[in-house]
């Protein structure tokens, strides 16, 4: 049986909101950003309460992993021995040079991604996802177009799935990379 499921383990999850005053628990993992924040809830499915499993991210974040994606693809056609660029550290946690046919690969994803951002080809809206054959809970991934995720853009949206208010823009956005200052 799916543990999210099971009222013993949804009234511990209760008691421990309940401890931390807040309607929703992170679960911790690296990934956790301003933009991507993995969290759990409590809310009502088919009459009865479950635990959601909750990613919820920027919209800017979806689009530029839709765009980062699309590049890829692009690389895998074009580089047929292409399977990802892993980065390797040495004993001092320093990054190893990429080989050769990496670099290569590197510029070309990049250049793809800026081709597509420039010709807007990417365009997402915001959307929520359910997965009900989790392996905890349900699974919720949804996308908001916001400008971060912080516990005011949690709390609001919890609040908004429980009652079914949430409104989702279907507005398609397009969005272009941000210049980092170096």
């Amino acid at each position: 049986m799916n543990p999210g499921f099971d009222p013993t383990t949804i009234e511990a999850l209760k008691a421990e909101l309940k401890s931390l005053g807040q309607p929703f628990k992170l679960i911790p993992d690296e990934e956790n950003s301003d933009e991507y924040v993995n969290f759990y809830f409590i809310g009502m499915y088919e009459g009865k309460e479950v635990i959601y499993d909750a990613a919820l991210y920027t919209l800017r974040l979806h689009h530029s992993s839709e765009v980062y994606e699309l590049a890829e693809h692009e690389a895998a056609k074009k580089f047929p021995n292409f399977s990802g660029i892993t980065y390797q550290e040495d004993e001092n946690g320093n990054l190893l040079p990429l080989t050769s046919e990496e670099e290569e690969v590197g510029w070309f994803i990049t250049e793809i991604i800026m081709e597509l951002e420039e010709e807007e080809a990417v365009k997402v809206q915001e959307f929520v996802d359910m997965d009900t054959h989790h392996d905890y809970g349900i699974g919720l991934d949804a996308a908001l177009n916001v400008d971060f995720i912080d516990e005011k853009v949690i709390r609001k949206f919890i609040q908004e799935f429980n009652d079914d208010t949430l409104k989702l823009d279907d507005t398609l956005y397009a969005f272009q990379s941000e210049e980092e200052d170096v």
